[in-house]
């Protein structure tokens, strides 16, 4: 019997009374994803788990997809080593973001699994799309209606944040430049709700558009999404892992941790093309 807890009004609930590493029944799945579906974000701690045990997990609730830039772990080449070490000044992510919608399909879903953490720092913020979208006045929704952003894996905002990991764990295809058009507002394909789907990390202007004439719209666009009553803020553990919706959620990792170690593990789940 899990027990789901919000953790903020907006997005992200805490599931307890589960131990991940074991086989799961299918109502525990179930009722794992409907938590996922309803609150965008769901947390576990006091995790134990093996990178297999790990897989294995993520494998219930979708088909685990290798990140193109960054080598994986050993023997585990879905999960990415999401790493900032003592001496580094760049956190990997740490731009308000949706992953890879450089990417046709975009993944599904993103996990992220904490093995070490800094003494303080480093937490997550998470943003819901749907609100962003909702909140928006009838006249801009009809201004978005039929826009089509270009995302572009070279965009500074996010490029930057993945240099250390690159430069130690880059896959031969690393230094490719990746592009893929999305509708500025998509469709769930779950839930039916409209999620506005641009981001800073990755959107850099609409299609017939130059980047000059599509900054301003951007730009109001990218302040409005992240509007604190949109958010949510996981303070991670060692053993945490967080379970995020990557179709109607955005994230931005916290980086105010210089001098200390953080190392988590992540696996994206492959998913569908934006409509």
């Amino acid at each position: 019997m899990i027990e789901v807890q919000k953790i903020a009004g907006a997005i992200g609930a805490e599931i307890s009374g589960v131990d991940l590493s074991r086989e799961l029944a299918a109502e525990t799945v179930a009722a794992i994803r409907r938590a996922l579906l309803d609150h965008l974000v769901v947390f576990f701690r006091d995790q134990e788990l093996t990178p297999a045990q790990y897989l294995a997990f993520a494998r219930r609730f979708g088909e685990p997809v290798e990140y193109p830039f960054v080598r994986g772990l050993d023997g585990f080449p879905m999960i990415t080593p999401v790493v900032k070490l003592e001496h580094e000044t760049v956190n990997f992510g740490g731009v308000w973001h949706a992953d890879t919608t450089y990417l046709p399909e975009p993944p599904m879903a993103t996990m992220l699994y904490a093995r070490e953490v800094p003494p303080y720092g480093g937490d997550t913020l998470f943003a819901n799309m749907y609100l962003a979208y909702e909140t928006l006045s009838p006249g801009m929704k009809r201004v978005l209606e039929g826009l089509v952003g270009v995302s572009d894996s070279a965009k500074a905002d996010g490029s930057r944040t993945r240099e250390d990991r690159i430069r130690d764990r880059g896959t031969a295809g690393a230094d490719r430049r990746l592009t893929a058009l999305h509708p500025a507002v998509r469709t769930h394909p779950e839930t039916g709700r409209k999620a506005l789907y641009v981001n800073a990390a990755h959107t850099v202007r609409f299609t017939d558009m130059t980047e000059e004439e599509s900054a301003p719209l951007l730009e109001f666009l990218f302040r409005h999404q992240i509007r604190p009553e949109f958010t949510c803020r996981f303070r991670w553990r060692r053993g945490s892992l967080a379970f995020w919706d990557n179709r109607a959620a955005q994230h931005n990792a916290v980086n105010d941790y210089h001098g200390f170690r953080r190392v988590m593990e992540r696996i994206t789940l492959r998913g569908d093309k934006p409509r």
